[in-house]
């Protein structure tokens, strides 16, 4: 006798066999996602150690839209110095209707600077492309059309002639302007001391918060390099900006402020070009043993060169670069954490100096620190904060000089607000 197959089993097979197949689709799918994440996530391992640069994951969200109520944008700041061109990539996150806030910075250095290439710009062309990929690796493609690149550089461009300087800056603009970012006219330019001076203001002033809190009192800033020195601050006291030589004052304007500024920048006062004008042009060891034979020359040298303003000593100040070096150097802050100190402590360092044969300079260097910092007005019980870092952020002039030019295009898109 024939049996009559169980329709109820047969629909139950019909049913069960497509859920099956959809089961083993959703498995087979979910592990192509997470092998393809997790090989993703090995490429970044490899070419993030192979390229030496520093990356954290963040949330990111498309331009122009919010994550969380927060819209993240980036600046791509090339610094070429003398003796290197750096890379910073900067992240932001900006509340609605708040000032910015720094996230996240992603540094590269590479040696020589641009201007080893001044006989044969060509080969300058695959370093810039080198830091050009390393933005390109730590910036999310959605953001590159809108993210500014900007190269400013310092002394060792100011050095070359000037044909020579332009023919460098018209290959790394023609290298910018076939990348993916956004490049303007002005991407490309040589940095006079004012700007470095008022860059380093806003970078110090930002990362303390000191611009983001209304009323509270910004900080001075002061930078002694190898060939100049900038002092840099806003005045409290309007006799000082009556009493300052035009040259000395300059007006910033950020997030719809106007920041009229003390700032100056003084050619050929950097401790190396004075260490060559106290020892009168001739390298190799101090011609002086004595501290008071130094200081009489180190005033020499200073004399009639500085401006004075008595302002300075009620202003906080940070220091960096040579100043704290210096500092570090004889003992008087932490080499890796930095500290404070007071003005005088320079010059009994000076004084009590016992090591001409390991570094036969350095009880010039403190002299001239001294006295730069008296010409300048400071007493000697002015406390100093001597920094390399905030927050984790170099002090430098390049976070200011990519804020501020970000601000600029802002401002050139809403010219109301």
């Amino acid at each position: 006798m024939r049996k009559i197959p169980n329709n109820g089993n047969l629909k139950m097979t019909k049913v069960a066999y497509p859920l099956g197949l959809f089961v083993c689709l959703f498995i087979y799918v979910a592990y192509i996602k997470w092998h393809w994440a997790s090989a993703t996530q090995a490429f970044f391992s490899i070419t993030e150690a192979a390229t030496g640069a520093r990356r954290v994951p963040q949330t990111r969200s498309p331009p122009g839209t919010a994550a969380h109520d927060h819209e993240v944008f980036y600046g791509i700041m090339f610094d070429a110095g003398s003796t290197g061109t750096r890379v910073h990539i900067f992240q932001f996150s900006r509340q609605p209707g708040e000032m910015p806030t720094l996230t996240h910075e992603t540094f590269k250095a590479l040696k020589p600077g641009l201007s080893a290439y001044a006989d044969d710009v060509e080969k300058s062309t695959p370093g810039i492309q080198e830091l050009l990929d390393v933005a390109k690796q730590d910036i999310p493609f959605d953001f590159w059309k809108d993210t500014p690149l900007v190269l400013k550089a310092t002394a060792g461009l100011r050095l070359l002639p000037g044909e020579k300087a332009q023919k460098l800056l018209q290959k790394v603009k023609e290298v910018f302007k076939a990348s993916p970012f956004l490049v303007g006219d002005d991407c490309v330019s040589i940095m006079n001391g004012t700007d470095e001076g008022v860059s380093a203001w806003i970078t110090v002033n930002f990362l303390t918060g000191s611009l983001k809190t209304p009323g509270r009192s910004s900080v001075g800033m002061l930078d002694l390099g190898g060939g100049s020195t900038q002092i840099t601050f806003l005045p409290r006291v309007e006799g000082t900006l009556q009493s300052s030589p035009p040259g000395y004052l300059t007006s910033l304007q950020m997030f719809n402020r106007t920041y009229k500024l003390y700032s100056y920048s003084y050619l050929g006062l950097g401790l190396m070009s004075a260490r060559l004008a106290i020892l009168g042009g001739v390298e190799g060891k101090p011609a002086v043993d004595l501290h008071e034979l130094c200081a009489d020359r180190v005033s020499e040298v200073l004399r009639d060169k500085v401006h004075r303003t008595e302002e300075v000593k009620d202003v906080d100040f940070h220091a960096f670069s040579y100043y704290y070096d210096l500092a570090a150097t004889v003992g008087l802050i932490d080499a890796e954490k930095g500290g404070s100190l007071v003005v005088g402590d320079f010059e009994i360092a000076a004084k009590y100096e016992t090591r001409p044969q390991s570094n036969p300079f350095v009880c010039m260097d403190l002299t001239y620190i001294s006295l730069l910092l008296q010409e300048f007005g400071f007493p000697g019980n002015k406390v100093l904060k001597l920094t390399r870092k905030i927050n984790n952020v170099e002090t430098s002039w390049a976070l200011g000089a990519i804020f501020h030019y970000i601000d600029s295009l802002n401002r050139q898109k809403s010219p109301a607000s």
